[in-house]
């Protein structure tokens, strides 16, 4: 748990590393706004004091206070994320365009999606491509760029760049959580640029997430509320975030077994 002494930064700081097992040092002076220098003095302390390992320009928190890798987070809430997938599947329609971002609940979805036929899908998640892939005449176009070790998804620019030249009609992001005043958000900055790619290119924009990310607060916004048509949850979201989302045009709707 981040404690009370630490600055508002290094709690941010540790919770962008424990989101992923890790985090990149330029980028998290990019999303804190500050100097290379800067950030790099609040992670020497936490580094000092044990609470990060430090390690060709990324951070990341000890073995024995790591977070669950990628695959252990597929299984944590899997029944709701499963409710959830089960939602959005039932709006996709044989030979539909989706383009789908890196996440949990968007790895589950992608398997609702196996009995779909002649889909075109376009996304940065080796994993949601493996899935949907050579099967029943879809497509599947992958981004490029880095791979992230965790989920084996590819960020930056050269992600962003190949995802924007696609539109289609369903644009499906997952998030790590949702606050009323600022909104969905996420931990790591390049999966938060490329969710946001992914939203502007959709006629039909769908952020998919379980209860749990219900009034929780990360690193870096994602998006307004004005920037997604609907919201699928397997809860109903607290009254806060409800109003937010629909003064700005959009709804949301519960997950059904």
């Amino acid at each position: 748990m981040i404690q009370a002494s630490f600055s508002p930064r290094q709690a941010e700081i540790l919770a962008a590393a424990r989101r992923d097992g890790a985090a990149s040092i330029s980028a998290l002076a990019a999303a804190l706004g500050v100097s290379l220098e800067t950030v790099r003095r609040d992670i020497r302390a936490l580094v000092d004091d044990g609470h990060l390992v430090k390690k060709h320009g990324t951070v990341h928190v000890p073995d024995h206070g790591r977070e669950a890798p990628f695959d252990r987070r597929m299984r944590e809430n899997a029944a709701e994320k499963r409710r959830i997938a089960r939602h959005v599947a039932r709006l996709i329609a044989d030979g539909d365009s989706i383009m789908m971002d890196t996440g949990t609940t968007t790895s589950i979805l992608a398997r609702e999606l196996a009995a779909r036929r002649e889909l075109t899908i376009v996304t940065n998640s080796s994993d949601v491509a493996r899935t949907l892939a050579t099967v029943n005449g879809n497509k599947v176009f992958m981004a490029g760029g880095e791979l992230h070790g965790d989920n084996g998804a590819a960020f930056g620019r050269t992600a962003i760049d190949f995802a924007a030249r696609f539109r289609v009609r369903h644009a499906i992001i997952s998030i790590g959580a949702i606050d009323a005043r600022m909104g969905p958000m996420d931990y790591l900055l390049e999966e938060a640029e490329f969710a946001r790619t992914v939203l502007s290119c959709g006629d039909n924009r769908i952020l998919a997430t379980d209860h749990t990310k219900f009034d929780r607060s990360a690193l870096v916004k994602v998006c307004d509320f004005a920037d997604f048509d609907l919201l699928v949850a397997d809860r109903p979201p607290p009254a806060a975030i409800a109003d937010a989302l629909g003064a700005a045009g959009g709804r949301f709707e519960v997950a059904a077994d």
